[in-house]
C-alpha cells in the first residue's frame, strides 16, 4: 500500500489514465449513448454509482477472500455484485424516470458487462489501496468516465448541424471524434507522476 495523495489518484483516474479514452475501457456505451447530452450525463451517472458501489463491495470482498486465502474466486465475486448492482439501478430508474430508463434503452443492463466497472475493481485491487484511496480512484473513474461521455455528446450535438461530406457521418465521424478525443487526452501522460 503506499501513500499517494488522494488528489494525485483522482486525477489519474479522470485524466490521466482516463478509462474510456486512455485505457480504452467502456467503449461501448461511450459510442452507443453520446448521441445527446441528456443521455450522455444520465449515463455517467449510473455507471458512476455502480462503479461506487461495485468499488466498495470489491473492497469488502478482497478483505473477505485475502483473509480466507480464496483470492482465485476474485473476479466471479466482482462479476456476481456488479451484476447485482446493475439490476437494483436498472430497476430504480424504471420506477423513478420511465422516460429516462427507455432512452438509455438496452445500453443501461450493458453496464454489466461494462469492463470499465469491472477495471476499477480490478485495478484498485492490484494497486492495494485502502477504502478511502479506493472510493476516490473510484470517483475519479467516474468523472472521467462522465466526462468522456460528455465531451463526444457535445460534440456530437454540434457536428449535428454542420454540414459535412456524406463519407464522413454517422459512425465514421463519432470513430474520427473518439480518435482525436483520446489523443487529446494522451496530452495528459506524465501529469499525475510523482517523480520529477
Amino acid at each position: 500500500m503506499h501513500a499517494e495523495p488522494l488528489p494525485l489518484i483522482f486525477l489519474n483516474a479522470a485524466l490521466v489514465n482516463n478509462f474510456v479514452l486512455a485505457m480504452f475501457l467502456g467503449i461501448c456505451p461511450f459510442l452507443g449513448v453520446s448521441a445527446k447530452k441528456e443521455m450522455a450525463w444520465n449515463m455517467g451517472l449510473a455507471t458512476m454509482f455502480v462503479m461506487l458501489v461495485s468499488s466498495l463491495s470489491a473492497h469488502g470482498i478482497n478483505w473477505v477472500l485475502t483473509t480466507l486465502e480464496l483470492e482465485f474466486l476474485r473476479l466471479i465475486c466482482y462479476i456476481a455484485v456488479i451484476a447485482s448492482v446493475v439490476q437494483l439501478v436498472e430497476m430504480f430508474i424504471k420506477k423513478t424516470s420511465p422516460a429516462l430508463f427507455h432512452s438509455l434503452g438496452i445500453f443501461l443492463p450493458l453496464i454489466t458487462t461494462n469492463c470499465a466497472i469491472l477495471g476499477v475493481a480490478l485495478f484498485q485491487t492490484t494497486k492495494e489501496y485502502n477504502l478511502i484511496q479506493s472510493l476516490v480512484y473510484t470517483a475519479g473513474a467516474g468523472a472521467g468516465f462522465t466526462l468522456a461521455l460528455m465531451l463526444m455528446a457535445g460534440l456530437r450535438e454540434r457536428l449535428a448541424l454542420a454540414r459535412l461530406p456524406e463519407v464522413s457521418q454517422g459512425a465514421a465521424l463519432t470513430l474520427m471524434l473518439a480518435g482525436l478525443l483520446s489523443l487529446a487526452f494522451m496530452g495528459f501522460a506524465g501529469l499525475g507522476s510523482s517523480h520529477g
